[in-house]
């Protein structure tokens, strides 16, 4: 059976007054609806600057653990996300107090994995990340939704372009900015000893993807280790918001899939 363990962490930084990221996780309240249902984690950024990020990152959030509650038997794990971040975006669209030019919507970032047997699917809109660590080295599984970022993907900008550029933290995509998001979706085999992290940009602007898996294997202790990241990247820069949520692989169910349906591999 999938065993999980997992610690999240949420600081608002030095220069910020209030806290627009939002984490939050769906567990399993039994074996059978770990195999049925998985479990869920996610992580928002609210778009700093604007109206009410902080609403629309917990409404994400909240959106997508309720949702994932109402389970649909045999829906799959990247149809399951697709629906839940699809009616957290509409939701924040239509939670506008006002008609807005896209510039000045309700928005925020979404990140979300579901873990199911010995599979993730990662789900992502915005900047926030998703990294795999997996025998000591980082990778990154999304790819961030900026105006840099389309620009770096098409070659028109080299890294370190990219990395000195004004506009880097400027979206391209977010939730609540139109009726419908234009979400990514990946599927990852997982192993035991396996770790994801989610994270903000206020995190991970601040570290390069070898100090995180150097940082993550320092202890065993997950709630350790978050409290020391958000310490570093407050340290570092501390300028935006910081959140961090980690996810380690205990062990893990093999499974093989027949006519659409999981059954278990001896």
């Amino acid at each position: 059976m999938l065993d999980l363990e997992f610690a999240g962490l949420s600081d608002t930084g030095k220069l910020r007054e209030r806290n627009e990221d939002f984490i939050g996780y769906a567990a399993p309240a039994s074996a059978e609806q770990a195999n049925e249902r998985g479990w869920l984690f996610a992580l928002a950024d609210g778009v700093g600057g604007q109206d009410h990020g902080d609403v629309a990152s917990r409404l994400a959030i909240e959106t997508l653990q309720a949702g994932f509650h109402d389970y649909r038997r045999n829906e799959s794990p990247g149809a399951c996300l697709q629906r839940l971040i699809q009616t957290a975006n509409l939701k924040i669209h239509q939670g506008q107090s006002a008609p807005r030019s896209n510039e000045s919507a309700m928005c925020t970032t979404v990140v979300a994995c579901l873990f199911r047997f010995d599979r993730v699917v990662v789900a992502h809109v915005g900047d926030s990340r998703c990294y795999l660590i997996r025998r000591g080295q980082a990778e990154l599984l999304t790819r961030d939704h900026t105006v840099v970022g389309e620009q770096l993907s098409m070659g028109l900008l080299s890294h370190e372009e990219a990395t000195e550029s004004e506009r880097r933290h400027v979206l391209s995509r977010s939730l609540g900015a139109t009726p419908i998001a234009n979400v990514d979706l990946n599927e990852h085999q997982l192993l035991p000893g396996d770790l994801l992290l989610l994270s903000s940009d206020g995190f991970h602007a601040s570290f390069t993807p070898d100090e995180i898996a150097i940082a993550v294997s320092s202890s065993q202790d997950l709630e350790q280790v978050a409290a020391y990241l958000i310490f570093a990247a407050r340290e570092r820069d501390g300028s935006d918001n910081i959140s961090v949520q980690l996810i380690r692989v205990k062990a893990v169910e093999r499974v093989g899939m027949y006519r659409g349906r999981p059954y278990r591999l001896r």
